[in-house]
């Protein structure tokens, strides 16, 4: 694991320790964070919370993943980096949502529904 430079608090072993819809949900508070300094007119809030946003999704990606959420994980990472050039907002809260998709405990957390096991 690379040094960590915008979440100094946070270690592999916490991270890790996470489930991954907790690591998911995490990722997508930094890009609400994100989205609400884009709505205020704050771009340098907004690229603070997408660099917060690109380590832990690098913390992510170093995890034990299978092969197709890596590939869908990687293309969410594309995207942020092309919204992290363009501050595009519209795009900005697809993204969100697609990231919340990429797993069924974090989704139904955030609508409020009962997680299937």
């Amino acid at each position: 694991m690379y040094p960590l430079v915008f979440q100094k608090g946070m270690t592999a072993e916490k991270w890790y320790g996470y489930p991954k819809s907790q690591q998911i949900l995490s990722i997508a508070n930094e890009l609400n964070r994100a989205q609400n300094a884009l709505l205020k007119g704050a771009a340098g809030n907004a690229e603070s919370a997408w660099e917060r946003a690109f380590e832990l999704t690098d913390l992510f990606i170093e995890g034990d993943i299978s092969s197709g959420l890596l590939t869908e994980i990687l293309r969410f990472r594309e995207l942020l980096g092309e919204i992290f050039i363009t501050h595009d907002a519209v795009a900005h809260s697809k993204l969100i949502s697609a990231l919340i998709r990429l797993d069924s405990t974090a989704y139904n957390m955030l609508h409020g529904r009962s997680a299937v096991l």
